[in-house]
């Protein structure tokens, strides 16, 4: 078993009771597959966490296992979204070449197994990823080479189901009941490895900070947290720093606090100086009173502001804000320097969404969304451990290309072992790490990501009524014939 396993030494005890009938089975069909792309990504998640169960759901050796399904599930993500008849397709082929043993063709199996996965279960794994690649991330040389960590939020849409409407209902600005329910997703992303650490969803009504309230605890004592606009308040960035020992980095609201360094209690230098905030006379709705009587009545800031100015476009000035206020340790330009990374950080949501299909959940209850949302999350995060295990600055490596090599590379990897001369996985797993780190993304410093479209997604006119209600516009040909009867039999 120890040719078949090297990169899953935590599944070894599942498949060595299958005995030499494994090498067979699993041999055709990584031949032609992608069916067993988890092996080479086992080393990424505690394999000590898909353990049997000792009764209820996956407690017995079926066809549709616990670390099959699971398996599956991953490779459904990283295969650009498969369908499920399609993974229900290879494990037919997995059965039929390796054991002679024909699978049920629906689907319905698969699906149930999938549905049985625990919420927990899938919780542990995602983590376990994210403490992957966060080992094999290098450190940050901004900022004293202290953790930075992004948080960032989406919104996701789900399946028009009753039930999705009930736990998730639509956005205020959709047509009522017609809109899809959406989820509001709250991210915590790490600058070094690029992987999510923490995650925290909600209703459309809920805030950001009221999510991220939830996820402080995955915070560590010495991180700097950074975000938009959102989070630059003087009560979250009292209650980081006084109950959990971080700093907050990030830009002033808009609107709330007009800066004028005229009134700054210190000039640190030019457009660089001390502030000292008041406790609004308001709670923060996401505070509980008692929280709010254990916030201090002031508090001491650091602004710094900077101005863009980059040819062919309008110039643009950032203030940040940040509890970080020695300037000695942390100089103006490390702190925009490592805001600057923030946006890096922002295009992971576009890697979800995009890249990996995440755009839109198709599980119909809410459970099973929360399910499909770990699942994505767990499948960033292997993609995230294999850039960071690759030689060179993780920040040059494509997520996109990485993907793409490692579906391919993956096939040369499980047929390897099947050539008496052929170079070993370990060998093969080498030289895709250094191919995925000679293909370099270009140095841009000044390329613009803006959120718009350039084509249209849509070929049909939008549902702006209920289902039942709505009336399907007329085809070009049907408004010509009832135009030419108007014109044959006008009324009297």
């Amino acid at each position: 078993m120890s040719d078949i396993t090297p990169f899953f030494p935590g599944w070894r005890a599942v498949l060595a009771p299958m005995g030499s009938r494994v090498k067979s089975t699993l041999g055709s069909l990584k031949e032609a597959t992608l069916c067993q792309i988890e092996a080479s990504l086992a080393a990424g998640v505690d394999g000590s966490l898909f353990v049997k169960p000792k009764a209820k759901a996956h407690s017995r050796r079926r066809v549709y296992c616990l670390e099959r399904v699971f398996g599956c599930w991953v490779w459904q993500v990283l295969g650009a979204r498969v369908s499920c008849r399609e993974v229900v397709r290879q494990v037919q082929g997995l059965f039929a070449v390796g054991l002679g043993r024909r699978v049920g063709a629906g689907t319905g199996a698969y699906c149930r197994s999938r549905a049985k996965l625990p919420l927990g279960l899938l919780e542990k794994v995602f983590l376990s990823s994210a403490a992957s690649a966060q080992k094999r991330a290098g450190v940050s040389k901004l900022l004293q080479g202290r953790p930075l960590k992004v948080v960032d939020g989406t919104s996701l849409p789900l399946e028009d189901t009753p039930q999705n409407h009930a736990a998730f209902p639509a956005a205020g600005n959709q047509y009522g009941s017609v809109g899809f329910p959406l989820v509001k997703m709250l991210a915590i992303f790490s600058v070094a490895s690029g992987a999510i650490v923490g995650r925290a969803t909600g209703t459309g009504d809920q805030s950001e900070n009221r999510l991220l309230k939830s996820l402080c605890g995955l915070l560590d004592k010495g991180d700097i947290l950074m975000g938009d606009r959102h989070f630059g308040y003087f009560a979250l960035a009292a209650w980081l720093q006084q109950s959990f020992g971080v700093d907050l980095l990030a830009r002033v609201p808009t609107g709330s606090r007009r800066v004028d360094f005229r009134k700054a209690i210190k000039v640190l230098g030019k457009n660089d100086a001390l502030f000292l905030w008041r406790k609004p006379p308001e709670k923060a709705t996401y505070f509980t009173l008692q929280e709010w009587d254990t916030l201090p009545q002031q508090l001491t800031v650091r602004l710094v502001k900077a101005t863009i100015e980059n040819r062919g476009f309008r110039t643009r000035e950032i203030t940040l804000v940040t509890t970080l206020l020695d300037p000695k340790d942390y100089p103006a330009e490390e702190l925009m320097a490592a805001y600057l990374k923030r946006w890096r950080m922002e295009m992971c949501l576009d890697d979800l969404k995009t890249t990996l299909g995440m755009e839109k959940l198709r599980s119909h209850p809410p459970v099973q969304a929360q399910k499909e949302i770990l699942i994505f999350l767990t499948a960033h995060n292997l993609i995230r451990w294999i850039m960071a295990s690759a030689p060179g600055d993780i920040e040059r490596h494509s997520f996109k290309g990485t993907l793409d090599t490692f579906r391919q590379w993956s096939i040369a990897m499980a047929a390897a072992g099947r050539k008496k001369k052929a170079p070993t996985r370990t060998k093969l797993w080498e030289e895709f790490l250094t191919t995925i780190a000679a293909d370099k993304i270009p140095i841009r410093p000044e390329r613009r990501e803006p959120r718009a479209v350039k084509k249209k997604t849509q070929k049909y006119p939008y549902l702006s009524s209920s289902r039942k209600t709505y009336r399907e516009p007329l085809s070009r040909t049907k408004r010509r014939i009832l135009n030419n009867y108007m014109k044959n039999h006008p009324k009297p």
